[in-house]
């Protein structure tokens, strides 16, 4: 767990330490497009966080090849490289586009040919675990089908929930948190050596979500751009990819004894098989909503508009903050309860649990026009927002001046009156009479 610890510590500070020159590099080459119809912010902000989140990687990256208890990872398996290899591919059209502007259907292109050349070396779908079945293995085409696919949908599902200040970064560090404990689970608690790519891979992903997200909290100082939003999708897939696809589930000794037994048996360590898919319900939901709602309109599925989830939250009355806040706890109950239940499949307080919270979660969505305030003992401590407003003091606001109304003669108008008055108060200050 140190080894990680460290990889995460590393890549989080050269993430944080690279994106101030970037946002200087950024604004020196233009790379502040106009605000647009459906953008939130209203002050145009650079682009391109993503470079310094993808050295960041490559700094996490180095320092796992360098560690005796992770170096075994790039050794025994080629997954790394393959990471590395479409995470550059990808990196460089979104940096392309975050100045240019590529097409829609470029950009596409290129994710589709970043999730073939991680295929081309190793990084792919070999065979689904099935409860009650077993593990049906996959020919080399559908293999690959299937690992493009998910690639292309989890980069866009990143992507397009990419619209507000710290949004994107935070729901997939969130997820990336939960999926990470279950790859560690996997590792160390059934000593499964092929579960070790992904747990390193989230570790670094969630190291360069912390290292940018001080800097991308409202009010962002910088983007991420599509150089970011795509790299995190990708990496995120790939752990997806590396820990369904690669992870044999007849390991865990699961599928034993009739079929009946074999399907309540698999259910609670199935469900997190497919956990890289919950963590990103809702960027997939909404990528799903944005297709369904364009297409109805005549529109192209890659048309942009302000009809994303985290737009809504804005719509029916929440601030800037707390709509990321709402996304970010939904994102947390989805992967927690997942992972919790994973653990302890049979533990009635779990569903409570997540039955409790989801109901709160409902309850916020209602109230938009809420305004916690925190207890007198912790306001040295939380933003001013959030802080009780002092009242006046009556003996206070007696002694304050009070402006006094000075009549203004008939006939003067505008700056003209404001003139008069101004030198009406200034002599009754000297004691001059009118």
């Amino acid at each position: 767990m140190r080894d990680y610890l460290l990889t995460l510590c590393v890549t989080a500070a050269v993430t944080y330490l690279l994106t101030g020159p970037v946002r200087k590099f950024a604004i020196a080459t233009g790379a502040m497009p106009e605000i647009r119809a459906r953008d939130v912010h209203r002050e145009p902000t650079p682009r391109l966080g993503g470079i310094a989140m993808f050295f960041g990687l490559c700094a996490g990256l180095l320092v796992a090849d360098h560690l005796q208890n992770l170096n075994s990872v790039f050794d025994q398996s080629n997954e790394p490289r393959a990471l590395l290899s479409g995470a550059a591919l990808i990196w460089l059209i979104g940096v392309l586009d975050d100045k240019f502007e590529l097409d829609a259907l470029i950009k596409l292109g290129a994710q589709m040919i970043s999730a073939g050349v991680m295929v081309a070396q190793g990084l792919t779908i070999l065979w689904l675990p099935i409860p009650g079945v077993g593990t049906v293995a996959l020919t080399q085409g559908q293999g690959t089908l299937l690992t493009v696919a998910l690639v292309v949908l989890t980069i866009n599902a990143v992507n397009f929930v990419d619209g507000l200040d710290g949004l994107a970064a935070g729901m997939v560090c969130i997820a990336t948190g939960a999926f990470f404990l279950y790859a560690y689970r996997l590792w160390y608690g059934y000593t499964i050596e092929a579960a070790a790519p992904a747990t390193l891979f989230a570790a670094i992903l969630m190291g360069m979500c912390l290292g940018f997200l001080p800097h991308n909290m409202h009010p962002a100082r910088i983007f991420m751009g599509d150089s970011g939003s795509m790299l995190i999708g990708l990496i995120l897939a790939a752990s997806a990819i590396s820990i369904t696809g690669q992870v044999d589930p007849d390991t865990l000794k699961i599928f034993e004894g009739s079929t009946r037994q074999a399907t309540h048996a698999a259910l609670p360590v199935f469900i997190p098989l497919i956990l890289p898919l919950t963590i990103i319900a809702i960027p997939m939901a909404d990528l799903v909503l944005a297709i369904v709602r364009r297409t109805w309109k005549g529109q192209s599925p890659f048309a942009a508009d302000r009809g994303h989830l985290h737009h809504r939250l804005l719509e029916i009355g929440h601030s800037h903050s707390r709509a990321v806040l709402i996304m970010y706890f939904w994102s947390a109950l989805i992967a927690f309860g997942t992972l919790a239940y994973s653990v302890h499949s049979t533990s009635m307080w779990i569903v409570l649990a997540v039955t409790g919270l989801s109901a709160l979660g409902l309850v916020l969505l209602l109230l938009p026009r809420f305004s916690p305030r925190a207890p007198r003992w912790a306001e040295a401590i939380v933003p001013p927002r959030y802080r009780r407003r002092p009242v006046p003091d009556p003996e206070e606001a007696s002694e304050e001046p009070v402006e006094e109304r000075v009549p203004v003669p008939a006939g003067l108008h505008g700056s003209t009156a404001i003139g008069h008055r101004s030198r009406f108060t200034d002599r009754r200050k000297a004691g001059t009479p009118s």
